[in-house]
């Protein structure tokens, strides 16, 4: 169903990956990747549309996440690319459009901005009240709800105001009064129908004969979106509120499936883009047990997170986490993974979760450590850690050295330590 709801926004999102991509054709004379009458005509004669069918299905495209502008070219999102093998990228792309639903249909002119903003805040709960009657309900109740709805958004958004009483003081003005259900009868009608149009024509609900009901996709989005309140309200070490690096931190004593739980409770509390931002800027700090538990998080976001750890598989601190990250996504066996890295990559994150069992574990953890580096010897390991150029290779060396048991070992790695401090 979100396959067919989305046809149309995918065969634009294609054409415009062809036709107006970087070192392709301009979309107006300015070089701008949008469209403009002219290339509204185009698109139209290529797929045998009209221009206005064109610009619909743009903006479809766009708010689902389908066609991404940047600047003065369009490229493809993640979900287009992930289209014809990943159902779970078609279903978030209809998400995405059902959260816009109020932008894919703007309100009609006339209406008091305030007005239609508590309507679309209403409107969440208008949808919770038609999954729980799972059937058609009738217009008046839908507007009876609406309208309670309003009145306690208003209500909740009194404030108490101060007026002058004398030169020196001054006294509360009595509260404004709760607007009465019945007092927005007039204005909330016809955006309550507006509304349910809109939602209609996202595919989220049908609409005729003075009722409504939820179609399939709109009653499983709306189930979605409350499980994903109720997973944001049941975070297991209240980290949900905090930013990525202190969420992270309080995560790192945890468990790896109660880490994963508070992961996903704080994802589910913030939108995905600006937690996939957050999170790559705490990988970027100088502490390597926050960069692995980063990359820990992403793997958690999954498909989202490919355009932006993507985007820093060249910065030489994210690189090798980055590219086992992609490895995995694409398929890969998470114990074959590292195979796409260089053995120069291998050792820098070698020595990086050294420098995180250093700051963080115990002198024993630091020990067993040794035991996964790609190098077949000690020697060998030395020789290629002090080539790689990781700046906490003489704090790894300094710790292994005064953890290891082995006094002529433990000896070896303090003198590659001296080396690499003296730039031997």
């Amino acid at each position: 169903m979100a396959r067919s709801g989305l046809a149309g926004a995918a065969r634009v999102a294609r054409w415009a990956d062809a036709a107006l991509g970087p070192g392709r054709g301009s979309a107006t004379a300015a070089g701008k990747a949008i469209l403009s009458a002219a290339t509204a005509e185009w698109a139209a004669e290529d797929l045998g549309l009209t221009p206005a069918q064109v610009r619909a299905d743009w903006d479809t495209a766009r708010l689902a996440g389908l066609v991404e502008v940047h600047g003065d070219t369009a490229r493809p999102g993640w979900r287009l690319r992930a289209w014809d093998r990943d159902d779970s990228a078609v279903l978030r792309g209809w998400v995405a459009l059902f959260d816009a639903w109020s932008l894919a249909h703007p309100e009609p002119e006339g209406n008091e901005p305030a007005t239609v903003g508590e309507v679309v805040s209403a409107m969440p709960q208008v949808l919770s009240f038609l999954q729980l009657s799972a059937g058609p309900v009738p217009v008046p109740q839908l507007l009876d709800l609406l309208q309670q709805r309003v009145t306690e958004l208003r209500t909740e958004r009194c404030e108490v105001e101060y007026t002058p009483h004398s030169a020196d003081t001054a006294r509360p003005s009595p509260a404004p009064a709760p607007v009465e259900p019945g007092a927005a009868d007039a204005p909330l009608a016809p955006l309550l129908e507006w509304a349910l149009r809109a939602l209609a024509a996202v595919g989220a609900l049908t609409y005729g004969e003075g009722q409504a009901t939820l179609t399939p996709l709109g009653s499983w989005a709306v189930w979605v979106k409350l499980e994903q309140i109720c997973v944001a309200a049941q975070s297991p070490a209240g980290n949900i509120e905090q930013s990525a690096e202190d969420m992270l931190r309080g995560c790192a004593q945890l468990r790896p499936n109660a880490a994963r739980a508070e992961y996903r409770a704080w994802l589910a509390a913030r939108p995905v883009a600006g937690a996939v931002t957050e999170l790559l800027d705490a990988a970027r700090g100088e502490d390597a047990l926050l960069r692995g538990l980063a990359f820990e998080a992403l793997r958690v976001v999954g498909a989202p997170a490919e355009p932006e750890v993507r985007a820093v598989h060249d910065e030489p601190t994210l690189r090798p986490y980055a590219l086992l990250w992609l490895a995995e996504h694409d398929g890969a066996d998470p114990e074959d993974a590292h195979q796409v890295l260089t053995r120069d990559e291998a050792t820098w994150l070698w020595v990086d979760t050294a420098a995180a069992v250093a700051d963080h574990g115990e002198a024993p953890l630091l020990v067993r450590h040794l035991e996964s580096a790609v190098q077949p010897t000690v020697p060998a390991l030395l020789n290629e850690v002090r080539a790689v150029g990781h700046p906490r290779t003489v704090q790894v060396l300094v710790a292994l050295a005064a953890a290891h048991p082995d006094p002529a070992l433990a000896k070896a790695v303090r003198r590659a330590a001296f080396q690499v401090h003296t730039g031997g």
